[in-house]
Formats: C-alpha cells, structure tokens, sequence
C-alpha cells in the first residue's frame, strides 16, 4: 500500500499561529538590579561625606528598598507579563533617588536639631512606610483592573468620585483643611494628613476618556457657532464642560493654582486627542490667559508669586510669604554649577522644604546641571514610554487614558522644576516619586500600575483564531463506485446480463 499524499490544496487552509512576544521581564529584572546598585552607591557616598561614622541606616534602607523592588517585579511578572520593561525602573529609580536625598537631608536637619538639642524625628522612616503602602495598592491594581477597558463602565462614578474628592477640603474647616494658605488637606492631628486632590486627578481622568470615547463622534458634529467657533451641541458637550468647570473652580476657590493648572492642560490635552481639532487648544490657551488675568487681580497670594518670580531678590526677599525660598533655591542651584558639591557635600538643608517642593533644588546642588538633567531624562523616557503604550494600545479608552496619565507625569515635573528655576512662578506641587509626601506617592504609583496595564494590553498577543474544518466536497460531486453483487451462476453485471 503506498503512503497517503498531502493534498496541496489543503495548505490553504492551514495557519500559521502567531509569534509569541518575549515577555521581556528578564530585561526587566536587570535594569532594576542598575536601580538597586545606583541607589545603594548613593547611599553610601553620602554616608562617606559626613563627619560621623557609617550607620545603619545603609543597611536598613538598603534592603528596605531592594524588598520593595522584588514585590513590585514579581507582581508585574505575574500580573502583567506584557508590560513594558522600561516603566517600572524608572521609577523604582526616582524612588530610590528620592529616598536618598531625604535621608541626606535628614543627617543635616538631625545635625542643627542636635546643635540646639532639640529633638528630631527623620522623615525617611515615613517615606519608606509610605512606599510600602504605594506598593500594595500598586499590586490591589495589578489584580483588580485586570482590563482597563472595564473602566469604561464606571466612568461617570469615577467622575462623581473626583469633584467630591476635591470639594471635601473646601467643606471642612481651615483647622482640618488648610496648610500654606491653600485648602486641599484632610487633616486628623496624631492621626494622619491626606491630599484627596491626587487620587481625584486620576479619577477625573479615567471620567474624561470614558466621556470622550462615547462621544467622540457627536463631538465631531457641529453645533452652534460662538466667536466663529463650531462648538458641540450642549447635550454633548454639557457633562464635560460641567466636569472640568467643577474641578478647575474648586481648586481655585481652593487657592491651589498649580493643581488647577495641571488639571486645566490635562482636560484640553485629552480633548484635542479625542477630537484631532487644533480650535480646542486656541480656545483653551484663550480661556488660560484669561484665568491668569483674573487670578492674579482676585488673590493676593498669586499676586505675591508673580512678584517673588519677577524679583527673587527684590524688596519681598524677608517677607512673610516673599522671596527667600525661591532665592535659596537658585543659590543652591548656583553653588551645584555643572558637576555639583557632591552627595552628601552641600547644604541643601538651609533651602525652606528641601526634601518637598524644592527637592530638585536639592538635587541640582549636590549633583550638579548633569545630575539634574539625568533626572529629568528619568522623567522624560518614563513619559515617552508610557505614550507608546498609549499610541500601541488597540483600543480607543485606552489610547486616550494612556496618553493621559503620561502627559501628566510630563505637566507635573515641568511645573516641579519650571517654580524652582523661575522660569515660572512657584505652584506648590511636588514632584512625583522624589518628593516627601504620601499623597502624591499613593496616587503616582496607581498612576503607574494604570500605565503598566495599558502597556501589557498593547504587546500581548491577540488570541489565537480557532482552527477552521477542512471543507468537505459536495454530495453531487462524490464519486460513484459500481458494486457487482454475487450469484450462484456468476456474477450480475450493472446491466443485469450474467457473466
């Protein structure tokens, strides 16, 4: 008997399944071990440059941070295979950067306290209790948000979420409220202090490109014209225009400015990706200028910032509320120059909230332009890569939420360094993952975890199609076989004759 033939025909309707994407985790892996050795050398050399011996800071710090990196790669590896490997490095690195400079900064205020023997209480233990916390719920993410397009369903609640969120401090009374002349804390003396502001910024997002997904068309559609402008229909454009009016009001009745700023690009940011229409961004920078106007002659405080940027030196240098941070800051700045005094050389500490708001003053004086700007780098390709998630992602939400959430890292250090430089005047934010703070480190790190799903749903692998049946030929087209049926004679022919 011989060997059955491959019909050729059939290899048509053979496919070949897809190529499997490298997980690419081992990449991972080795670039956060680059993280953990940069981090422990820093800490080292600022140890090294002080007068008393090696502590154990080193030590605990050290293994706190390398515990930490370990829980976070291995939930990505679990959770979220296909995820970029370039995200989570980046910022267990700003982390660990951040961490370093505020225990530096702890050894000099822990100095003076001693000096004048008062006591003194390290802000580096909290930073790390709060990372902690930053990465359970960086994980609770990971598990729960298994799809981001499930987002979509809870748009609205998210969106309802966030303007309460915001509206809570402006309820509360200026005792449970109020530091710094602005309105955005809950505070619980001998408890716990809460900046809802940042989990809103996330939720408001989330709201937004829900929104923009479902009308996106309808925005397209021209209603009315106001100053030559074809604007939506109200009921389209209703929800969105109350969202963002209700945000960016509070926060100004709210005397936050920077965090109002930051909503304020974000919103128009979205709207122009949603809708490919370059009106929005002239109508926006329009209504901006405007905002600015009206700020500056309605609060005294945005009166004595613009000032402080016009002249850090000026007459407001030793008033209450003047110069003088800003000031230090660009002396601090100075005295790093290009190559900087050195981890653990300078006196970052005589800059009023160094390891907070003007952490990156900080940093330039010890690390010098070039340290700075390998930080800004950090920022930069940890934004860049969050965006290709963004444009590689297959669905629309996610393209806009994406792009969202990484346009904010982006916002957010350029308003951090653009106050602590004078290029403009000072805000009040933080900047993400370096600063002292929990608030801003809970949500940045949600931030993330949102990014690293988008990210692992733009290089997964489509599912494999199902495999098709062979076709099989028609009845009329089967061959006919002629059976010559047995007899005692002989055998029957087909036309009934014997043989």
């Amino acid at each position: 008997m011989g060997q059955p033939v491959a019909d050729p025909m059939s290899a048509q309707f053979m496919t070949n399944p897809p190529r499997e994407l490298p997980t690419r985790r081992g990449t991972e892996l080795l670039l956060l071990a680059f993280a953990v050795f940069i981090v422990t050398l820093a800490l080292v050399i600022v140890e090294a440059n002080q007068e008393q011996e090696l502590t154990l800071s080193i030590l605990w710090l050290g293994l706190s941070y390398l515990a930490i990196l370990t829980v976070a790669h291995l939930a990505v590896r679990r959770w979220a295979p296909y995820a970029d490997p370039v995200l989570l490095p980046c910022v267990a690195l700003l982390n660990g950067i951040g961490l370093v400079m505020i225990h530096r900064i702890d050894l000099a205020q822990a100095e003076k306290a001693l000096q004048a023997g008062k006591p003194f209480s390290p802000a580096v233990s909290n930073q790390v209790l709060y990372t902690v916390i930053s990465l359970v719920l960086f994980v609770v993410v990971l598990i729960v948000v298994r799809d981001h397009r499930t987002l979509t369903r809870y748009g609205y609640t998210a969106g309802l979420l966030g303007i309460f969120a915001l509206a809570l401090p402006a309820l509360l009374p200026a005792s449970l409220s109020e530091v710094n002349g602005a309105k955005v804390w809950i505070l619980l003396p001998g408890l716990f202090s809460i900046q809802p502001g940042e989990f809103a910024k996330i939720l408001l997002m989330i709201f937004f490109a829900s929104f923009l997904v479902s009308k996106r068309d309808l925005f397209m559609v021209a209603g009315k014209k106001f100053l030559g402008v074809e604007l939506p229909r109200a009921r389209d454009l209703g929800p969105i225009l109350i969202a963002a009016v209700a945000s960016v009001g509070i926060l100004v009745f709210e005397k936050d400015l920077g965090t109002s700023l930051l909503y304020f690009c974000v919103i128009l940011v979205m709207l122009y990706v949603a809708t490919e229409r370059v009106i929005w961004v002239v109508v926006g920078l329009s209504f901006f200028a405007a905002g600015c106007v009206i700020a500056y002659n309605l609060f005294t405080h945005v009166q004595q910032r613009v000032e402080n940027f016009l002249d850090p030196l000026g007459p407001r240098y030793d008033a209450k509320g003047g110069s003088y941070q800003l000031a230090q800051g660009l002396f601090g700045l100075g005295t790093g120059g290009v190559g900087g005094t050195g981890l653990g050389a300078g006196r970052p500490d005589i800059v009023p909230e160094a390891n907070s708001d003007f952490i990156t003053a900080s940093i330039g004086e010890e690390l010098g332009f070039i340290g700075l700007a390998a930080v800004l780098m950090l920022y930069l390709l940890l934004a860049m890569r969050g965006m290709r998630s963004a444009l590689a992602v297959r669905d629309t939400f996610g393209k806009l939420l994406g792009g969202g959430l990484a346009f904010t890292m982006v916002m957010q250090i350029f308003v951090v360094v653009g106050g602590v430089t004078a290029l403009i005047p000072e805000t009040g934010i933080t900047a993400p993952f370096l600063s002292q703070g929990g608030s801003s480190l809970l949500a940045n790190y949600i931030l993330v975890a949102l990014l690293l799903r988008i990210s692992d749903a733009a290089r997964r692998p489509a599912a494999r199609p199902k495999p098709q049946p062979q076709p099989q030929a028609p009845l009329a087209e089967a061959h006919t076989v002629m059976v010559q049926r047995p007899t005692a004679d002989g055998l029957i022919n087909g036309d009934g004759s014997k043989s």
